[in-house]
């Protein structure tokens, strides 16, 4: 049966996210701490969604509201008491009232499991022999410390082992519990039921679902997966690592899809990161959350860029920072220190040098002169700056918003702007200067007899003759 006919079927997840991470030392749940950009949850409803299934339902704990706000508007179910992982699937009992079709029983902090494996889960259970729990398994390179899936002589799953209870034969087995599984609906709160907790720690083991399953003779069998799409996040190092594998898998797809990463190991993307054809990112370079590339862009080293939509041909950095609702036009340039929120930098516009341009914009190509600022905030609330098409902003211009400066304004360097500049009109606001001849000798003279020191001697420039 193809992986489309499985999906056929009506089908419901159950994400287990009620363990707190206490190894990560940290006062936000594990599934909350972010990997590219995105809780690490967030990756398995993802994976989830792409399956597009009838109740999905995350498990928490108590005092878990931010997991809560987080999911929504997935909706949570809690379980009162730290009782194991059987435990809190008994929590979704409620969510899956009348349920019978397949259920994805899958842990929030498992952010590699692809859309593929779930897809594999699904088919194995609609197979001829109906298993009615499959499992996924793994063969990890160290497998010291996982459950092994112990099979019969005719590949039918018969028992997960955890590593401490194993034999040594069993210890030999590669293949390693996963966690994920999928369950026929019309049984799973039976065999949840059944799981009981005779164990050192007291707790309902989902593990033990397979063993419930075989003495109710209901068939259960097992998937082999990659081992790279179950990788453990239990403390700060393992999420470190983590991080990187998949900003390893990130860098390939962006090169895979025409980008140039002339340093790929030091530049940083979010899942959601979009990036064109054509496009060439520098060194230490990174993307924060909503970042849009278009094609034939080019981003100079050591930029920031997040929630920012940069279309094509434009010239961005180095050292330059998009923030959310910056969206710069084509062929416009970003340069060096310049920081651009909120803001439209239309197609062909420049803003070279040391600006910061918010809550504005900035029209077809005008050019924002060096040391311009837009004061965009008067401690209470955000307005709006506009300048007009062809616009020039002399250098160090400070545009007090509200304010627009019209088509083909110029506006001279050094004016504090804040009234309207009407088109093609000059503004300019500068003090006048003075010339006040020997002033700086008698200052110094007078500074020394007041304080009682020397007065430095005025340094002498050699005149050429």
């Amino acid at each position: 049966m193809t992986q489309r006919a499985a999906r056929q079927r009506e089908t419901a997840a159950v994400i287990l996210a009620a363990g707190k991470g206490t190894r990560m030392k940290s006062d936000r749940p594990k599934v909350l701490l972010p990997i590219a950009g995105r809780p690490v949850i967030g990756h398995v409803l993802d994976a989830v969604a792409t399956l597009n299934p009838a109740r999905t339902v995350v498990v928490t704990a108590p005092g878990m509201e931010a997991v809560g706000r987080a999911v929504a508007p997935v909706p949570t179910a809690i379980q009162p008491q730290a009782r194991g992982t059987a435990d809190a699937v008994k929590a979704a009992r409620a969510a899956l009232a009348g349920f019978a079709g397949d259920v994805l029983v899958l842990f929030g902090d498992n952010p590699f499991m692809s859309a593929e494996t779930l897809g594999q889960l699904l088919e194995r259970r609609a197979a001829r022999d109906k298993p009615s729990v499959v499992v996924v398994g793994f063969k990890p390179d160290d497998p010291l410390r996982y459950g092994r899936l112990v099979t019969d002589r005719a590949g039918r799953l018969t028992a997960i082992v955890e590593f401490k209870d194993a034999t040594p034969a069993q210890r030999r087995i590669r293949l390693c519990n996963a966690g994920a599984m999928a369950v026929d609906g019309r049984h799973l709160f039976a065999l949840i039921d059944a799981i009981g907790n005779a164990n050192a720690a007291g707790e309902y083991y989902l593990t033990d679902i397979v063993a419930v399953a075989r003495k109710m003779k209901l068939a259960c069998a097992a998937i082999e997966r990659p081992a790279e799409e179950f990788i453990g996040i239990d403390t700060r190092a393992q999420l470190a690592l983590a991080e990187l594998h998949m900003q390893q898998r990130l860098r390939a797809r962006a090169m895979e899809g025409g980008a140039t990463l002339t340093d790929p190991r030091s530049v940083f993307l979010c899942v959601d990161t979009r990036i064109g054809r054509d496009v060439t990112i520098g060194p230490n370079v990174v993307f924060g959350p909503g970042a849009v590339v278009a094609d034939g862009v080019e981003i100079l080293p050591f930029c920031h860029i997040e929630g920012a939509v940069i279309e094509a041909g434009a010239r961005i950095g180095p050292f330059a920072r998009l923030r959310p609702g910056a969206r710069i036009g084509r062929d416009a340039h970003i340069g060096n220190y310049v920081e651009v929120k909120n803001a439209v930098i239309e197609d062909g516009a420049k803003a070279n040098h040391l600006s910061y341009i918010g809550d504005a914009r900035v029209g077809a190509d005008a050019n924002v002169g060096a040391g311009t600022i837009t004061c965009n905030y008067d401690g209470f609330t955000k307005a709006h700056t506009d300048i007009g098409a062809g616009a020039f902003i002399g250098s160090n211009t400070a545009l007090v918003a509200p304010v627009k400066v019209g088509d083909g304004a110029i506006v001279g360097a050094g004016s504090v702007v804040t009234q309207d500049v009407p088109a093609d009109a000059l503004r300019i606001e500068r003090g006048e200067q003075r010339t006040v001849e020997g002033w700086a000798a008698r200052f110094r003279e007078q500074k020394a007899r007041e304080t009682g020191k020397t007065a430095k001697p005025r340094a002498k420039v050699p005149v050429d003759e």
